[in-house]
């Protein structure tokens, strides 16, 4: 009991460029020290945003610290008691265990090999049931146990199950559409990339953060920090997530691990390893995804040879089916390449526009604002909040990028093409 009380009174405080000081002690400060938590710092969390924005080199694990003190900060306003605020703290701080390399860059391959998301990864790696972690014994659910919480309802926070035995206002804090993941990333984001479209008003969605009916409410005189939320949300999607050059370089890392030798069958490591360790193995690989790797690391991208900024109604059913058919897409892809006399992994389709991006939580209807002892849900009837949720990420339904020395070749090409079966010889 003595050696639990003496790791209980460390304490340590790490300065954050975001939220200023964090203070870490007890079980937080034991989970920082672990491998699973540590992969983190070698993991970028805006995947290849630092090709076009040079001071995104912010890691996954800053973003769990900053995503950690939010949600202690918005457990306090809400008012809860110290267990339940540590353990929603805490599935905070290990969110994004699951993250491949490059963040949300590999999330296709990794669905198509692993067969789940990477908050399913997370939750595995929290309670200790993932085979593709190679440090034995796991070392999350060790220091859970020692700090008396439950491994796996620190994971249902995470990865809720179909009955979540969680209290609504907790799994809220982590899984709702202004959430403690994104108030911390917009903010983080925006700060290292340089853009200033998602410097929201962190302070005041926090001052202003009611509980109702266990969901997540805000005063009325928290409107315009909602409404900043929303623009900053949507312009850092369409400015940095989905910028046209930083959407290249991460659909040739895709395609450079789908290319690989072994792939899908013997890809399950990859998922474990991070951004640097990826590329060392990319290079290795040798055929189209080492070509692919080196692009990437002497920035010679991809560009855009076409870009269908709308899909006809009756043209979407063939898109969808390339996009619930990797093989099938890198089939199309490599059909296009052969066309133009281009090798495989020349050419590669972008699908992400066809629809919005929707995250885990992002249940808009359900957000209150409480006008005085009255609640209206702005977001169930049209209006321009509704119309700032529900906007595209992107400007475009379809874009197709090449190597460059194919580029004219394959935009004369697609322009015939509306739908993949008007592809020649399709």
């Amino acid at each position: 009991m003595a050696v639990r009380r003496a790791h209980r009174a460390a304490k340590k405080s790490i300065f954050d460029p975001v939220h200023g000081p964090i203070a870490l002690d007890g079980v937080a400060l034991g989970l920082l020290g672990t491998s699973e938590f540590q992969r983190l710092w070698g993991v970028r969390q805006t995947g290849f945003a630092h090709l076009v924005f040079p001071g995104a080199n912010h890691t996954r694990l800053e973003h769990s610290l900053g995503t950690y003190w939010v949600a202690g900060q918005m457990a306090a306003r809400l008012g809860l008691s110290a267990e339940p605020s540590e353990r929603v703290a805490v599935a905070a701080l290990l969110h994004d265990l699951g993250h491949a390399p490059f963040s949300h860059t590999l999330d296709g391959p990794m669905y198509e090999v692993l067969g789940c998301s990477h908050e399913q990864v997370s939750r595995a790696r929290i309670v200790g049931d993932d085979p593709g972690w190679p440090v034995d014994p796991p070392e999350i659910p060790a220091v859970l146990d020692r700090f008396h919480h439950d491994p796996r309802e620190v994971a249902e926070l995470i990865d809720p199950p179909a009955r979540p035995r969680a209290p609504p206002l907790l799994r809220a804090i982590l899984h709702g559409p202004i959430d403690a993941d994104r108030i911390d990333y917009l903010q983080r984001d925006a700060h290292y990339t340089g853009v200033g479209h998602g410097a929201i008003d962190a302070v005041r969605l926090l001052d202003t953060l009611r509980p109702l009916r266990g969901r997540l409410a805000f005063a009325e005189k928290g409107r315009s920090a909602v409404e900043g939320f929303l623009v900053g949300r949507t312009l850092m999607y369409s400015t940095v997530y989905y910028h046209k050059t930083v959407r290249a370089a991460e659909m040739m890392a895709q395609a450079a691990v789908e290319r690989m030798p072994g792939y899908p069958d013997e890809a399950r490591e990859l998922f474990g390893l991070n951004d640097g360790e990826l590329l060392v193995r990319l290079r290795a690989a040798g055929g189209p995804s080492a070509s692919l790797a080196e692009g990437l690391l002497r920035r010679r991208l991809f560009k855009r040879a076409h870009g269908w900024r709308t899909v006809a109604p009756s043209a979407r059913a063939g898109w969808r089916r390339l996009e619930r058919s990797p093989p099938g897409r890198r089939e199309f892809e490599d059909a296009i390449a052969d066309h133009v006399g281009g090798s495989p992994g020349t050419v590669l389709v972008d699908l992400a526009g066809l629809d919005p991006r929707t995250e885990p939580g992002e249940d808009w209807e359900g957000m209150g604002l409480l006008v005085g002892q009255e609640v209206t849900y702005p977001f169930r009837g049209p209006g321009p909040w509704r119309a700032l949720a529900d906007r595209a990420p992107a400007d475009w339904a379809v874009n197709v990028y090449v190597a460059p020395r194919h580029r004219e070749a394959v935009g004369r090409l697609l322009a015939r093409v509306r739908v993949p079966d008007e592809l020649p010889g399709r």
